[in-house]
């Protein structure tokens, strides 16, 4: 896979947390119990799309602008997108995606929850 940097990249973002869906051998990334992407991979283990939330212009938009992002993988093919793991999008753009999906479904959790998730940022970085 090109993106060998996704885990760590957002796994540093608050609240992160990750599990192997097995059946479909997808590991899934989650704030607040919801995914937000998701690694999807062959029987090898082989990465071959990062699919992630997006608003849906903007995934329209850039399935426009790059042939490797193509609508969501077994996903509603409106709000979740798919990226090609050996595909020739930016890092940065793909960084951007991931940024902007995990605060669609950040944003998406309730005001509590919020807070809690910051919160337990605060005081994991002695805030």
């Amino acid at each position: 896979m090109k993106y060998e940097w996704i885990d760590k990249y957002v796994m540093a973002f608050p609240g992160v947390t990750k599990d192997l869906q097995e059946e479909w051998n997808w590991q899934r990334y989650h704030i607040g119990g919801k995914m937000f992407a998701a690694i999807c991979m062959d029987d090898n283990d082989k990465p071959y799309y990062i699919t992630l939330k997006l608003d849906p212009l903007e995934g329209e938009f850039l399935r426009k602008e790059y042939e490797d992002i193509i609508p969501g993988y077994y996903m509603n093919k409106v709000h979740w997108n798919s990226v090609k793991a050996d595909g020739k999008v930016p890092d940065d753009v793909l960084k951007d995606m991931l940024e902007k999906a995990y605060q669609i479904v950040f944003d998406s959790l309730t005001k509590k929850k919020q807070r809690e998730i910051l919160e337990e940022q605060d005081a994991a970085s002695g805030v």
